[in-house]
């Protein structure tokens, strides 16, 4: 698989990560900044979440990893949690900001 080919699976995944309290996914909601994807297919992903004192915060992190695992032939995950710059709802694609009513 290429490294654009695992970057679209990884984002597959990652659209199946949901914030428990928004019914939009992870990637949607804006809170994945960045993937990078490193030989022998190790994958890097940086995200915030939409709050720090999320009630989700330890839980959404764990679930982008093991999201992210089972994509076959991913060699290792590294999940970076950063409040830095801070979640805004701008960061939410159009689609996320119409099924909130943000439109």
């Amino acid at each position: 698989m290429s490294e654009v080919e695992l970057k679209e699976e990884v984002i597959r995944a990652l659209k199946g990560v949901y914030d428990p309290e928004i019914p939009v996914d992870v990637y949607e909601l804006g809170l994945i900044y960045d993937i990078k994807i490193f030989p022998v297919n190790n994958v890097y992903v940086l995200m915030t979440l939409t709050s720090p004192s999320c009630p989700s915060a330890e839980a959404i992190p764990v679930e982008v990893e093991q999201k992210i695992r089972e994509i076959e032939g991913v060699s290792e995950v590294s999940v970076e949690l950063t409040f830095d710059p801070p979640y805004s709802q701008d960061m939410m694609s159009e689609a996320a900001k119409l099924e909130l009513g943000f439109m």
